[in-house]
Parts: structure tokens; sequence; C-alpha cells
């Protein structure tokens, strides 16, 4: 579609565009949030900066790592490049993607630990990211679709890119996986803030993401047309994530199930 637009004059990449957008929308959604639960807002906030830095580091990484087999063989294979910094620009393109899981984990990963050392609500504010992370799953679909990214497979119906940034993307048409994942997010954001609004789920709402999320990719990845993914024992990298979640996701709900009746039950004594 159009994977860089101009403006003043400049070439910028669309995707980035709707990923900025995304991570505007995020931090507005978390300060009217946390203000309506009544949790400090700048607490909210700054954690969702920090989780930015942790999606970015945690996209590339994941990237990194479906690519490693190329990473492996362009190292057995150096003495094909014509020189060390022709070597090194083919490297940096093998991590220049992102995965959306691995910004995910990594997002996690950055937040608990902000929240951990701010000594903060944990499972409240895990409530408040539950939203969050669908809302900005839509910009960032969205994106993928002008860009040229994460495109599926052929399909009579569907749209024929010319500009893709992947030349195997180019002259067919194609399944917009794309929008039908952000469709997904969409509704996963209006059913969760309802929840949240209503004050349902607490504390557990983030499994709830989870469990609708992961089951649902899991099943798209099947209709993506890309094979930049990794592909183990007949799963796609994003699949078997998907299922690790999944199994997260009920381990988790069962834990907080458990301390919850024994905290009930050592109350009753």
């Amino acid at each position: 579609m159009y994977p860089t637009i101009q403006i003043f004059g400049r070439e910028i990449a669309t995707y980035a565009l709707f990923a900025a957008a995304g991570v505007l929308a995020v931090l507005a959604w978390l300060f009217a949030a946390s203000s309506r639960r009544k949790l400090a807002p700048e607490n909210a906030v700054i954690t969702g900066l920090i989780s930015c830095i942790g999606v970015f580091l945690g996209g590339h990484v994941l990237y990194a790592l479906t690519n490693l087999p190329n990473m492996i063989l362009a190292f057995s294979h150096y003495d094909a490049f014509p020189d060390f910094w022709t070597f090194i620009q083919y490297l940096f393109s093998l991590m220049g993607g992102m995965v959306f899981y691995g910004g995910l984990l990594g997002g996690i990963a950055a937040g608990w630990i902000y929240m951990r050392i701010a000594k903060l609500n944990i499972p409240a504010y895990a409530d408040l990211f539950a939203p969050a992370v669908p809302l900005f799953h839509v910009f960032g679909r969205v994106g993928c679709f002008f860009g040229g990214c994460c495109y599926g497979i052929e399909w009579p119906g569907g749209f024929v890119y010319t500009r893709a940034p992947i030349p195997e993307a180019n002259g067919v048409a194609r399944l917009p996986v794309q929008l039908i994942e952000a469709g997904w997010n969409l509704l996963l954001f209006l059913a969760l803030a309802l929840l949240l609004y209503k004050g349902l789920c607490r504390g557990i709402l983030f499994y709830v993401y989870l469990l609708c999320y992961a089951p649902a990719r899991f099943i798209l990845e099947f209709f993506r047309g890309d094979t930049l993914r990794g592909i183990w024992f007949g799963l796609s990298t994003s699949q078997w994530i998907s299922l690790l979640l999944i199994l997260a996701a009920v381990f988790g709900l069962w834990r907080r199930t458990y301390r919850l009746k024994k905290q009930q039950y050592n109350k009753a004594e």
C-alpha cells in the first residue's frame, strides 16, 4: 500500500506513524483510566513509557531470533561478503524488524520490573494495561497493512500490494489478515475497557486478555502469507508462544484463585 509517506518533504515510514499514534493513544488511556480507578496517573504513564522501551527491545530481539538460521549462515559464509561493513549491515537487516509477541513479553518484563521497584499494586495496574495492549495493537496492525508487512495468504478478493518492502508480497491479491487482527483487537479493547469500567474481573483482567488474544492469534497465523516468522514442527514461532501464553494465563488464574481462597480461609479462622 503506502510503506512511506511524505511529510514536509521527508519520507517517513507509515508503520512508525501508526505506532507513534498508538503509543499516544495508550498513554491517554492510561491517564484517564488510572484517574477513574483512583490510581496515580503519573505512575501509570511512567510504567507505560518504560514498557514501551521493553516493547521496542523485545520486538527486535525476537525478530532476530526468528532469523537465527540466516545469521548462522552469514557467519559461516563471511568470506562471501565484500567487506566487514557489508556483513554488519546485513546482520542489522536481520534484526531490523519487530515481532509483536517479543514486544509484548519485553513490555511485560519492563513494566513488571518497574512496578516491583516502585512498589506499585501490580494487579491493579495490570488491569489498566489489559485494554491498553489491544488498543496499541489496533494501530500497529493497521500500520502493518499500509506498510505491506505481516501480509496474508493469496485470496482472490484481497488487496494487491505494489510497493511492499518485501518483494514476495507484491503483485498478488492477498487476504488483509492485518485488518482482521486489528478488528479483533478493537473488539478486545472495547470488551476489556467495559469490564474495567464495571469493576469486573479485578486483578485478572490481563489474564483475560491473554486468553482472548492468544487463541485468536494461533488461528490467524494459518492465514499469514509471509514466511519470515520461523516454522518449528509445523507451527510458527508465534503459534508456539500463543500456546505457552494460554498455559501461563490458565496457571496465573489458578494461582490467583488459590491465593484468594487461602486468604478467605485464613480470615474465617
